[in-house]
């Protein structure tokens, strides 16, 4: 609401992002900051935040939640590897989809330290989105190409807290830029002139959004994710897996690390065999030893939980179970098995086979 005498400031819109002026919708249109928020899909205690927020506040607010972090974080980055092209209408048809990098877990201040020089460009190119998250402590903030703040967590308050800090109010109502027709603007777009100080001194390869995230993804050792693998694990769910697996004499060393990290280790295995695997029969089976874990952790989890993570490697198990043949014989011992079902892993043998492996069960008599 505007007060009585007050005019409406003009929203401050990254310079990657340009409203069409000839809508009529858009004409009408009067950009706030806030956000919304709603529980997750099957989650009693996890939240997605959606915000709007001016590109000046973004910096300082990244800086401010990873207060909430603690020492350690991996940072996420989004673009298109290949570029495509100085602008795209929002509106446009197959267009290429986006790549997502995270780095390892480092040091917060090894991250901003890092990033610091790139966070201007970070914030005002439309190509690149970018995000701060420590899934140990069920927390992850993500600004979007689209220039709007998503918010994962398990502690809402905090979360509304922060935004409170920086002028964004709870707006169950707010319309978000996305909602109203807009183009994409790569920063080689704007003349150098137009560019504020920080961006204006830069050089078109320094302002090649294409260059200057492969410089950042060196950097920081990043690595790319498959967005069928995107989930959120909350605090609660981080520790209840790190009680299930401190319980086990065989998984308590892995108790306090990141699952999500175990999960993405099995989706890199199954990656790995598809492609065919070049590790010889023990290599093999301690990709297989990583799903008796996963699997532990469903089987002696609550069922809510171990839906969850059926669910997030749902996609990985069917593409390993399609790669494996000569199913009729198992490639443990029977009495192996890390539950009383019969574990698919085990039951069969992936079809690219690399030399070593072949050789191992060769001498193994697996070919009778």
């Amino acid at each position: 609401m505007t007060l009585p005498g007050k005019t409406r400031e003009p929203f401050d819109y990254s310079l990657g992002f340009c409203l069409w002026r000839d809508d009529p919708l858009v004409r009408r249109h009067s950009q706030l900051e806030g956000y919304t928020f709603s529980l997750l899909e099957n989650s009693s205690d996890s939240y997605r935040f959606h915000g709007t927020i001016g590109a000046g506040k973004v910096t300082d607010l990244f800086r401010t939640f990873a207060r909430s972090l603690g020492e350690e974080a991996f940072f996420i980055l989004e673009f298109y590897e290949d570029g495509v092209g100085v602008n795209r209408p929002a509106d446009e048809e197959k267009r290429p989809l986006p790549t997502v990098f995270y780095s390892p877990y480092m040091p917060v201040a090894e991250i901003f330290a890092t990033i610091g020089p790139y966070l201007p460009r970070l914030i005002h190119d439309g190509f690149v989105g970018f995000g701060l998250a420590n899934n140990r402590a069920g927390m992850e903030l993500f600004y979007s190409e689209e220039k709007v703040l998503t918010c994962f967590t398990g502690n809402h308050i905090r979360i509304m807290d922060l935004f409170s800090r920086f002028g964004l109010g709870h707006a169950p109502q707010l319309s978000l830029p996305t909602d109203f027709g807009h183009d994409h603007l790569s920063l080689l777009w704007h003349p150098q002139e137009n560019l504020p100080g920080e961006l204006a001194g830069l050089s078109e390869k320094d302002l090649d959004y294409t260059h200057f995230c492969r410089e950042l993804t060196e950097a920081l050792d990043m690595y790319p994710v498959e967005e069928s693998l995107s989930f959120f694990l909350s605090k609660r769910d981080q520790d209840l897996i790190e009680r299930c697996l401190s319980s086990h004499p065989d998984y308590e060393e892995f108790a306090e690390e990141d699952f999500g990290s175990l999960l993405f280790d099995w989706n890199d295995f199954v990656l790995e065999c598809e492609a065919g695997f070049y590790g010889d029969l023990w290599e093999y089976r301690q990709g297989l030893n990583l799903r008796d874990m996963i699997q532990y952790v469903i089987d002696n989890c609550p069922e809510s939980l171990g839906r969850k993570i059926l669910d997030i490697i749902g996609d990985p198990d069917d593409r390993f179970q399609k790669i494996l043949i000569d199913r009729r014989q198992r490639i443990d011992d029977p009495l192996a098995a890390c539950s009383g079902e019969e574990q698919f892993w085990y039951r069969g043998i992936i079809r690219n086979q690399g030399a070593d492996l072949r050789r191992d069960l060769i001498r193994h008599g697996w070919f009778k």
